[in-house]
């Protein structure tokens, strides 16, 4: 059966490595090389020393010049690493060639995330797209992997080596075997898919709005959903803690239900494939009726976050949703002025803490007027024969008070449009 090399498992300490062609871009490449290193140790690999190599021009061989490269391993060699980890992303010739020339283990930025979501997946749609993204990266890496088996033998009977075939590979079998795997994952996928379509047409059906929470990864997503909701998601301070959906429903000021899901968060360079691999899930973004967009205030690189993620929710097709963006950890900021710079360069934001819970009441009461065209505040007159009506109103609508006028009750309701029209003719204060 054909498996996936899972390298990160056979590795205990590796040097981190960047390879730029533009001196301009310095500030940049230093920082997703940092950013690299987070990702590597959210992994439980050391980090010996991180690297920046700059290049006239990246060739086509190992990305840098044949010297840069032997520089890089005898450093790695010298740091008694087993392992080397780039921030580029690698074509499959390029990384055997790495792998030759160390004799060590090479993996690139994208191996590295891939790593990161199959120890992280929990759901069974999570393990699927990380099965399919997997299977995809690896299947054109394939050709060194068995360079060591002979040709199996032919199936030809009697003795004569003429009525005998070459036979397969084992590296044919395999990518049959791969082939066959990732077709097997996208059929499971779109069946999974089609379940998350029902679900959703029964939220549709009671016409309950929905906010999806995105952002950059570690910006503070989950904590604000636990603050939010009561939820007792996974929230640590780490790259990628949160790789599953998760949908909570509550009730805005105005008495309206809210569901509020958290998605996996973004980070620059992310993989084409994961965004595609992950779709299923990051399209609770596409179809939510608005995005809450958390930004890490104390970060260093928020501008850079926030295009990454707008970037992204383009890619989706979620660019033209209406958004707040939320400046949180501001109790990690501790710098009233930088705050209020920020606040000044993303006009109509809200600055909270999710974790003492400052700010939520006012996000809370941004979320209702986000929704304001979706209920209206009424009173009706119910006569007692109309008993059906009283139940409508509590199982759809926040009834504020009742009362009781002869033999009518008087009820005031936060009602939702879609129930609106059907009580019209009691209304009393249309």
């Amino acid at each position: 059966m054909f498996e996936v090399r899972d390298k990160p498992e056979m590795v205990e300490r590796a040097l981190l490595v960047r390879i730029c062609a533009d001196r301009r871009e310095e500030e940049e490449d230093a920082s997703l090389l940092e950013e690299l290193g987070e990702l590597v140790s959210t992994l439980g690999i050391g980090v010996a020393e991180s690297l920046l190599v700059f290049t006239r021009s990246l060739h086509k061989k190992y990305l840098c010049g044949t010297g840069k490269a032997a520089e890089v391993v005898e450093l790695a060699r010298a740091h008694e690493c087993d392992c080397i980890v780039f921030d580029n992303m690698f074509l499959p010739s390029q990384q055997r060639n790495w792998e030759e020339l160390a004799d060590m283990c090479v993996i690139d930025r994208e191996e590295v995330i891939l790593d990161i979501f199959s120890k992280r997946a929990q759901t069974r749609e999570a393990r699927l797209q990380v099965d399919l993204a997997r299977m995809q990266y690896s299947l054109p890496r394939l050709t060194r992997m068995w360079g060591h088996l002979d040709r199996e033998g032919g199936g030809g009977k009697g003795g004569g080596g003429a009525s005998r075939g070459m036979g397969e590979q084992q590296i044919e079998v395999d990518r049959r075997l791969a082939r066959t795997r990732i077709d097997q994952c996208k059929r499971e996928l779109a069946e999974v898919r089609k379940q998350r379509d029902t679900r959703r047409k029964e939220r549709e059906k009671q016409s309950t709005p929905c906010a999806a929470i995105a952002g950059y990864t570690n910006a503070g997503k989950s904590t604000l959903l636990n603050q939010i909701s009561g939820a007792d998601i996974m929230a640590k301070d780490m790259l990628f803690a949160t790789l599953d959906t998760t949908t909570r429903a509550i009730e805005l000021p105005d008495g309206q239900p809210l569901l509020l899901t958290d998605t996996v968060g973004f980070v620059r360079n992310l993989p084409h494939r994961l965004v595609e691999a992950f779709k299923a899930t990051l399209e609770e973004s596409v179809l939510a009726d608005f995005i809450i967009h958390v930004l890490d205030a104390s970060s260093p690189e928020i501008e850079k976050f926030y295009k990454t993620t707008m970037e992204v929710l383009e890619e989706l097709g979620a660019g033209d949703k209406p958004v707040i963006t939320v400046l949180n950890k501001i109790d990690a900021l501790n710098d009233p002025v930088k705050l209020a710079g920020l606040e000044v360069s993303f006009p109509n934001t809200i600055s909270v803490s999710a974790k003492t819970g400052e700010g939520m009441d006012t996000l809370m009461a941004r979320c209702s007027e986000m929704l304001a065209d979706r209920v209206t505040t009424r009173t009706y007159r119910i006569p007692q024969s109309r008993g059906d009506i009283p139940g409508l109103l509590h199982r759809d609508a926040k009834v504020l008070s009742t009362e009781y006028e002869g033999n009518d009750m008087l009820l005031t309701a936060i009602v939702p449009a879609a129930i609106a029209g059907k009580i019209a003719e009691f209304c009393v204060d249309a």
